[in-house]
């Protein structure tokens, strides 16, 4: 047998020059794969550390004011800002605060989500290629807009559009308690507050329910069309049950904006420490946000320790609101389980 011109260089072996070739690239891809692993993980951990460190700062600051006595307390008495004045303990002072959050909150989500989940259905189903691109595009730029010019917004916009439905609504269904009361003269009411973050939360509510819709599979939207059912029908049969869970936890990610929300609600609502579901007066709910931005400023050390305290509580709740939402998506992930349906046995 006579050998090749590539065998005879080799000196009659076979040739293998891509064998080391393909040995570096695997060792310079392992390596490249270490420090992505590390930087990952370190990433993970540096994120953890983190909201540890948050934790623990407001728990250390909190707990001198959190189990104490406030009546006997001289500094939480000072009557220089007196936001603490004549309240027996934190419970007593936060209550009201996590009302008025909690109200506010939910309130933005009666308003916001519905709209927010209609727009993201008309991205996703409805509207052209082209103008579902540009109009994706200027809901995700709501996102960057600063509480602070939303609270303008507010105030210049809001405000003075709503005065002519608050006295409406007073007049005509005041002896609904929710409208009831004297009406703020100023457009200084609740209603005005609510429909700010309502629009505040809109992006994050939009941006994850059209991506849910987008997912849903292409083969149950045709089946749906070709058994003879409407746009909408396919849509309520076959794309919403699918994205129950994805819509759920949207809007409970916006439930967890809402609640921390600040700059906006300090602007336009005229806040006060009460229990009141009144929506067209001066005398407004605070929210644990809001009252922090307000008092902190003048308060002193003990009075700010009180107001760390308020914002732990908010920190515990808003923790509690992004776990349900990742518990429920993690759990529509695993997809639900199967139920087994009995048979009968065969007679013989």
């Amino acid at each position: 047998m006579t050998a090749t011109p590539a065998t005879a260089a080799n000196g009659g072996g076979p040739q293998n020059t891509g064998a080391p070739t393909r040995l570096a690239a695997m060792k310079v891809s392992k390596v490249g794969d270490r420090v992505f692993l590390g930087l990952s993980t370190g990433a993970a951990w540096l994120i953890m550390v983190i909201l540890a460190g948050v934790a623990i700062f407001l728990i250390i600051q909190a707990a001198p004011t959190i189990g104490a006595n406030w009546l006997q307390n001289t500094a939480l008495q000072d009557r220089t800002s007196g936001f603490t004045l004549g309240y027996a303990n934190f419970w007593a002072y936060v209550s009201p605060l996590l009302f008025g959050t909690i109200w506010a909150s939910f309130l933005a989500l009666l308003l916001g989500a519905p709209v927010a989940i209609g727009i993201a259905l008309f991205i996703s189903h409805y509207a052209p290629r082209r103008a579902a691109g540009i109009l994706g595009y200027l809901v995700d730029l709501l996102a960057a807009v600063p509480s602070v010019v939303f609270g303008l917004w507010g105030i210049v916009v809001i405000r003075p559009f709503l005065g002519p439905l608050n006295d409406f609504l007073n007049t005509n269904f005041g002896w609904i308690p929710l409208f009831g009361g004297s009406v703020a003269q100023g457009g200084s009411t609740l209603l005005a507050g609510a429909i700010v973050l309502a629009v505040m939360i809109l992006p994050i509510i939009t941006s994850i329910s059209r991506e849910i819709f987008l997912q849903t599979p292409s083969l149950h939207e045709e089946a749906a069309l070709a058994l003879g059912a409407t746009r909408w029908e396919m849509i309520r049969l076959a794309v919403l049950p699918y994205a129950r869970s994805g819509i759920i936890s949207s809007v409970l990610l916006g439930l967890g904006r809402a609640l921390g929300e600040t700059m906006a609600i300090a602007m336009i609502v005229s806040p006060k420490l009460i229990f009141s579901f009144q929506l067209l007066t001066n005398d407004n709910p605070t929210t644990i946000a809001a009252n922090i931005a307000n008092q902190f400023g003048g308060a002193n050390l003990t009075q700010a320790n009180a107001l760390i305290a308020t914002g732990l509580l908010l920190f515990v709740v808003s923790f509690a609101v992004n776990f349900v939402a990742r518990w429920v998506v993690g759990r529509a992930s695993t997809g639900p389980r199967r139920r087994r349906i009995p048979t009968r046995k065969a007679s013989r």
